[in-house]
């Protein structure tokens, strides 16, 4: 499971059409009245285990049946539109958070505080990552972003400290770099595991979403063309997604990484590997390191039907406690959206504090530009593989922004 995962981008216009043809034809279909279903991503085993056992109990509490229907993540939205064009849409859809926005806008979900839901103890951030235009449409359990992971027997050995600034970085990286082993690895590759990584160089040097071709985004791809050109990044991260990133990683191959923490699982399984976890470097000391905040939310479609409406949001209420925050936080390395649930997460895995620093200076990726994310992502996706390539990296961001601009 990754925080940017391969989606279906699909026109506002048709998703318009079909969520409005749902919510105004009402259920349509046949529905046990005391079974609801839940839509996920969840499809790896230990993920799925988990849900099936927080449905489970939320299905106890709430004296219903809940089930879960999990699909990859790329066909979430897809079969969403179906469902919808079917008049058969699920109780709870769990969207990937950059996608909200799209079912969001085409006035396809219901307002969870008007279900009854609050945003108490939630830290802003969070809440806006699962708000459009002011509205509060999906509720997060857990959220997650990226990290700089280090091998600490490699460091050690080299006699070199966590660099915490670009030129710390640069410099450990050329160091680390020998034989086989690079100094550093990270997903460049043509897709939202690329731009997902992006962002927090773009956005701890001042860059911005909706001004592409801005000297401080050209910087932050430049550094990027710098670790290139010094032999620290391997030509292939224009190829790899996450999961590559972590298999180089966990093989020997790269000395640092650039990850999320939906890779301590994988990571664990080496026993050998003595791993540590630091907050991502920024161009100067004492800039924020500002990552992008990841992870999914759960939604209430619009069905026509009132009050199976309220009933979903009371699973996702159960679903989004306190407590189960906490034991999903557990099993998937992620944190806790809740800052009392936060809090007690972090006494039990000290391990990964830098990475709850990290969230909490965190944003969301679609909060300034909504659904025109993922024109935004496209643009940048071709710049990477551009300049990445040889191509001057200005010249490569003029023609993203344009790009991001009309929305091709």
């Amino acid at each position: 499971m990754t925080a940017a995962r391969r989606r279906a981008v699909i026109p506002l216009t048709v998703v318009s059409v079909l969520v409005a043809s749902a919510a105004l034809a009402g259920c349509g279909s046949q529905r046990d009245d005391d079974v609801y279903t839940v839509l996920n991503s969840s499809t790896d085993d230990s993920y799925h285990g988990w849900d099936a056992a927080t449905l489970k109990r939320c299905s106890a509490k709430l004296g219903i049946t809940i089930e879960q229907q999990s699909v990859p993540a790329s066909q979430v939205m897809t079969k969403s539109l179906r469902m919808a064009s079917s008049k058969s849409l699920p109780d709870v859809i769990q969207f990937d958070a950059s996608e909200m926005p799209t079912f969001a806008e085409a006035g396809g979900l219901v307002d969870l505080k008007s279900l009854g839901l609050s945003t108490q103890d939630i830290p802003k951030g969070i809440v806006d990552f699962g708000s459009y235009k002011g509205v509060y449409y999906g509720a997060a359990r857990t959220v997650n972003t990226l990290a700089l992971f280090y091998n600490k027997d490699i460091l050690k050995k080299a006699g070199l400290e966590v660099p915490t600034t670009w030129a710390e970085m640069k410099e450990t990286s050329k160091k680390l770099t020998q034989g086989k082993q690079y100094g550093i690895a990270l997903s460049a590759g043509g897709a939202e595991d690329g731009v997902f990584q992006f962002t927090p160089f773009m956005w701890s040097n001042g860059g911005d979403e909706t001004d592409l071709d801005s000297k401080q985004v050209a910087e932050a791809l430049d550094y990027w063309k710098g670790l290139l050109k010094d032999g620290s990044l391997s030509k292939s991260t224009v190829n790899w997604t996450q999961a590559d990133v972590n298999d180089q990683f966990m093989a020997g191959n790269a000395a640092m990484m650039i990850n999320g923490p939906w890779q301590v699982e994988t990571l664990n399984t080496k026993k050998s590997l003595n791993w540590g976890i630091a907050q991502i470097p920024v161009p100067e000391s004492g800039d924020d390191s500002v990552g992008p905040l990841g992870g999914a939310v759960l939604t209430v479609p619009k069905t026509g039907d009132t009050e199976r409406e309220k009933t979903a949001a009371k699973i996702i209420g159960c679903m989004s406690s306190e407590k189960e925050q906490i034991t999903y936080a557990r099993n998937s390395w992620m944190v806790p959206a809740n800052e009392k649930a936060a809090a007690i997460w972090r006494k039990e895995v000290p391990e990964l504090d830098a990475l709850a620093d990290q969230v909490a200076t965190a944003r969301s990726r679609t909060a300034k530009v909504g659904a025109g994310w993922s024109s935004v992502s496209l643009a940048l996706q071709s710049a990477f593989q551009s300049a990445l390539t040889g191509q001057n990296s200005a010249d490569a961001l003029k023609k993203a922004q344009a790009r991001a601009t009309s929305g091709n």
